[in-house]
């Protein structure tokens, strides 16, 4: 009996003693991390990577765009809504796509595919991969983009909108005016709104939405409509114009406040992993990703040449060698020391969809940071001065690669960005597209 007490009590002993071994190593990695996040904050603290939860007034929005539950909700049906897509080029393509076509709440809000596909695509596969040309469509017909759609994750906090940043007449844009009215998709700048509202005036007319009242009131929507825009004079209620407030309403109100690394700046300290825990500090710390990702969307305004290849030069839908996209921020400014410069976009979900970089060159997370890492242009047509000068080599160990990877994947992925899709839509379409394929992929009869 003294002999298997003794046992016991070594056992219990050996346990202690090891929960005392491994405690200050995890307390260690939590001062760690602290001491570098608080390094590399613009104010200094933890709290200003906190993400508000369920606050519409502390997201950040248009003073002339105010964000309502109301609002946010009617831009939620509306986004998905493959009913308002009544401006296809094509009879087949009547109907059959909404903006959610290329911004997927599973896919972190991007396409599941390489390259968005509105008007003229067809299928949808499990989260989007399976969305193709419509055959009636020539390649010139669709509604494509010649760059990698960007999350809608916490693009609240993206002043200027667009790889280029060309939205929005505020922020990094103050100065540029001289060139808006040279280019036919920015002169919206001088109506002094913010990056997203100005971009969805533009938006919703490339992507070939129709809203007017006779539409709203089929679709069942006039009700909604008149109850948030009420104040607006009827005969300029019903236009892309009010209907862009409620879209930007819904998308900023897309906010990753689920993510792991949002609970351990809460305070729970056990939402991370150690491995996560070990690649945050990799990423405030010896990989240098805070040098250029330090926004609270983990991203920030500002643009750095890469030499990453262009989306023409992988097998995609009406792109071009030509394509003023191509020139980054370049094509925007026109000022040559801009070409080849593209935004720093934000990271939360980032692992959720394939394909990264504006030509969407790098199909995996592992490919991004080995491209980083190496620190080498691919692309021929981006000279060597105009590469980044904070694009330089780093050395981690396979250990770190493994760590930061899982805290890039795990630490920051929000596992519920479906709670801002709806269950279903005024019209009652199939969602979010409605042509024959993706109704049998998606099992809408």
């Amino acid at each position: 009996m003294k002999k298997q007490i003794f046992i016991i009590t070594g056992i219990v002993c050996l346990v202690m003693a090891c929960t005392k071994d491994r405690m200050p190593t995890l307390i260690e990695l939590d001062n760690q991390l602290s001491q570098n996040i608080e390094g590399a904050s613009p104010d200094g603290t933890l709290d200003y990577y906190v993400l508000p939860q369920d606050d519409l007034d502390a997201i950040p929005q248009d003073p002339k765009n105010p964000l309502t539950r109301d609002k946010v909700e009617l831009g939620k049906f509306m986004f998905f809504d493959t009913g308002l897509a009544m401006g296809a080029l094509k009879e087949e393509g009547l109907g059959t796509y909404s903006c959610a076509s290329c911004h997927i709440p599973e896919a972190g809000f991007r396409p599941g595919n390489f390259q968005g596909v509105a008007d003229g695509g067809i299928g949808f596969g499990l989260l989007g991969e399976n969305r193709l040309r419509n055959t009636e469509y020539l390649e010139n017909e669709l509604d494509v983009q010649s760059a990698r759609p960007l999350s809608m994750v916490n693009v609240a906090y993206v002043k200027n909108t667009f790889w280029n940043g060309q939205f929005g007449g505020g922020g990094v844009n103050v100065g540029t005016e001289g060139v808006w009215d040279l280019l036919e998709d920015t002169e919206r700048n001088h109506q002094g709104f913010e990056g997203i509202e100005t971009q969805n005036f533009e938006g919703l007319i490339t992507h070939r939405i129709t809203i007017n009242k006779e539409l709203l009131e089929d679709l069942g929507y006039l009700e909604m409509y008149d109850g948030v825009f009420g104040d607006v004079p009827e005969e300029d209620r019903y236009t892309i114009r009010t209907a862009s407030f409620a879209f930007s309403a819904y998308i900023r109100s897309i906010i990753s406040d689920k993510a792991p690394f949002q609970e351990w700046l809460q305070g729970n300290k056990r939402a991370l992993s150690a491995d996560e825990k070990n690649g945050a500090i990799l990423f405030f710390g010896k990989a240098q990703c805070y040098n250029c990702h330090y926004q609270q969307n983990l991203g920030s305004l500002e643009f750095h040449a890469l030499g990453v290849n262009d989306m023409d030069q992988i097998p995609s839908y009406n792109t071009s060698p030509d394509d003023r996209r191509n020139l980054g921020r370049g094509g925007f400014t026109l000022r040559e020391e801009d070409n080849y410069k593209f935004k720093v976009p934000g990271l939360y979900n980032i692992g959720d969809s394939e394909h990264y970089f504006h030509g969407a060159s790098k199909r995996t997370l592992e490919e991004v940071i080995e491209y980083k890492i190496l620190a080498e242009g691919e692309n021929p047509r981006v000279p060597e001065e105009r590469i980044s000068e904070k694009f330089n080599t780093l050395v981690l160990s396979e250990t770190e690669k493994a760590q930061l990877l899982v805290f890039l994947k795990n630490g920051l992925r929000d596992p519920d960005l479906i709670r801002y899709q709806p269950t279903s839509v005024p019209s009652g379409s199939c969602f979010p597209n409605n042509d024959y394929q993706s109704r049998l992929d998606l099992g809408c009869y």
